[in-house]
């Protein structure tokens, strides 16, 4: 057995009927030329053989004062499942099928993942739907573990990777424990010094991270939340992004974040519930990692600037504070790293426990993450991926999540948003879509 890493854990003791802990993502596929119906069915069949789990999805979580993750053998129809769209299936309702599977907690006794394929989508197509606990796999991890089922050689079939079975209890785990919980609490007390000089320096000047957060507005997506959820897409392309940026003197997440701030400005104006201070969003930062790490990322708060009318001011106003913000989180240490993670999720899992959350100033107003897939076009037994569309989770007083995959020449942005809370979710899509062009127009006009 394994002990769960302390943040590991702070997402386990997340976990609520209402706000689910799990990430996910959907991926849909174009089917090869002349692929019938058994396609699918073949598929299925594939990873119902449970041949490509790496640890931990091979095992359940076990303990509660220091939870542990135990080997056992996977059931194959419970994980993966197939499901079906009423031919032709629309993307509306995909998203309809995908949002109510997100809302859905997984079962804590069991290993924390599902595999959903779905087909009857129109187009020739064909989709599924992976989701995992976060405490067994973050952002990255999860594009980690999907590229390995997949191909860059569209006419190579590759069967799905095999590991190792599960292990069988070590008999020494109580002296494990042990070393590690000492283990834990040298590095602790190391990562504590750390981030207390960091913190000084963190908390002056201009674009302070910390400072930012202190200053965070409360919105209609900082409210408490039900179960429900609704899932939007937006695509856009990369020689888009990266023309910005150039022309800017900025970088594509930066144009990114510009646009997410240029659609949450306009959406909360036409409900009339646009603050009179700027928007924050939490972004994440990973740091390198190895075998054993699940989770490996930390963050800062960022102004949107959501106060500015100007889109290139906007603009401007977030690259200088996610340069300042990514230099000094890069400056820790990996211990310092994990440690200063744990310091920003304690008032979440604190107030997520005790129903305090939406009573206490947010710290920010919603997360913006990104991560990148594959440059190249990629295939899963000969179909190619088309695009992935992320989904993250959702906690009591922070009911948006934004997600970001970059794949080829596009970038996904998956807006996940609580059913009850957050009305007319697609409008943020389509107005981030819109704020890109306005960044663009911003620039020849200029």
């Amino acid at each position: 057995m394994r002990l769960l890493s302390p943040v590991d854990t702070m997402f386990i003791r997340m976990e609520s009927q209402r706000t689910p802990m799990h990430i996910g993502g959907l991926l849909t596929f174009t089917l090869p030329d002349g692929a019938g119906d058994e396609f699918t069915r073949d598929l299925h069949r594939s990873f119902s053989q449970l041949q490509f789990l790496p640890h931990p999805f091979n095992s359940v979580v076990s303990g509660t004062v220091l939870p542990e993750w135990k080997p056992v053998e996977p059931d194959p129809e419970y994980h993966v499942r197939l499901s079906a769209l009423p031919q032709p299936g629309t993307d509306v309702q995909l998203a309809e099928l995908v949002a109510r599977l997100h809302g859905n907690p997984l079962d804590l006794t069991r290993p924390l993942w599902e595999a959903h394929i779905i087909e009857g989508l129109s187009g020739h197509r064909f989709a599924m739907y992976f989701k995992a606990h976060h405490c067994a796999v973050d952002g990255m991890g999860a594009v980690n573990t999907i590229k390995k089922w997949l191909s860059t050689d569209p006419d190579r079939y590759e069967p799905m990777p095999t590991v190792a079975p599960p292990s069988e209890d070590s008999p020494g785990m109580a002296t494990k424990v042990a070393t590690t919980s000492v283990s834990r609490v040298a590095n602790g007390l190391t990562a504590s010094g750390e981030i207390a000089r960091k913190l000084v320096g963190m908390g002056r000047g201009a674009n302070s991270s910390v400072r930012a957060a202190l200053n965070t507005p409360r919105t209609p997506f900082n409210t408490k939340l039900t179960q429900h959820r609704r899932l939007a897409v937006q695509e856009l392309e990369l020689p888009r992004l990266k023309a910005v940026a150039t022309a800017t003197g900025t970088t594509v997440n930066d144009v990114t974040l510009a646009a997410c701030g240029g659609a949450v400005r306009r959406y909360l104006m036409e409900f009339g519930e646009l603050p009179d201070k700027s928007l924050m969003a939490s972004v994440p930062v990973g740091w390198d990692r190895d075998e054993d790490t699940l989770n490996a990322a930390t963050g800062f708060v960022c102004p949107l600037a959501t106060t500015e009318s100007d889109v290139l001011k906007r603009l401007a106003i977030i690259n200088n504070a996610t340069s300042r913000g990514k230099r000094e989180l890069l400056a820790m240490s990996p211990n310092a790293l994990e440690h200063y993670t744990l310091i920003g999720l304690l008032p979440l899992a604190v107030g997520q426990r005790t129903g305090a959350l939406t009573m206490i100033p947010p710290l920010f107003n919603f997360t913006v993450s990104n991560v990148v897939l594959s440059k190249q076009p990629l295939y899963l037994h000969g179909a190619r991926l088309d695009w992935v569309a992320p989904m993250s989770f959702l906690c009591d007083g922070y009911g948006l999540n934004i997600t970001l995959v970059g794949y080829t020449d596009k970038v996904v942005l998956g807006f996940v948003g609580c059913r009850d809370t957050i009305p007319h979710l697609q409008k943020l899509a389509v107005y981030a879509g819109e704020a890109l062009t306005e960044l663009e127009q911003a620039i020849t006009s200029s």
